[in-house]
């Protein structure tokens, strides 16, 4: 589906869009929605089309109760991950000796 771009229009106080008919049957959107706001943008989803989700202790819950065979994951120990030595580093904090670009340029 190729991204549209809606007009965002006054509606009283608030801001609103209006959504394509066809967008509306495809996702079978009523009169309501839910908004949820995530890191990466806005989700709108039909009310109650969804199940909650799991928290971590019911998934592994979920996880423990379901009769799986993880035989073949004895397979991946034999890949050598294990054996390297991890080095860890600060992507997004700062350490020390770290400059700011701005800081370097100013120089």
């Amino acid at each position: 589906m190729t991204p549209r771009q809606l007009k965002v229009t006054r509606i009283g106080n608030s801001r609103g869009v209006r959504i394509p008919a066809d967008t509306l049957e495809r996702y079978r959107i009523g009169d309501r929605v839910v908004m949820e706001e995530r890191s990466d943008g806005i989700l709108l989803r039909p009310v109650g089309s969804f199940p909650p989700k799991l928290t971590w202790e019911e998934t592994a819950s979920a996880m423990a109760a379901a009769s799986e065979d993880w035989d073949a994951w004895a397979e991946t120990d034999a890949d050598g991950l294990a054996d390297l030595e991890w080095k860890t580093s600060r992507v997004a904090e700062r350490g020390p000796g770290y400059t700011p670009r701005k800081a370097r340029a100013k120089k």
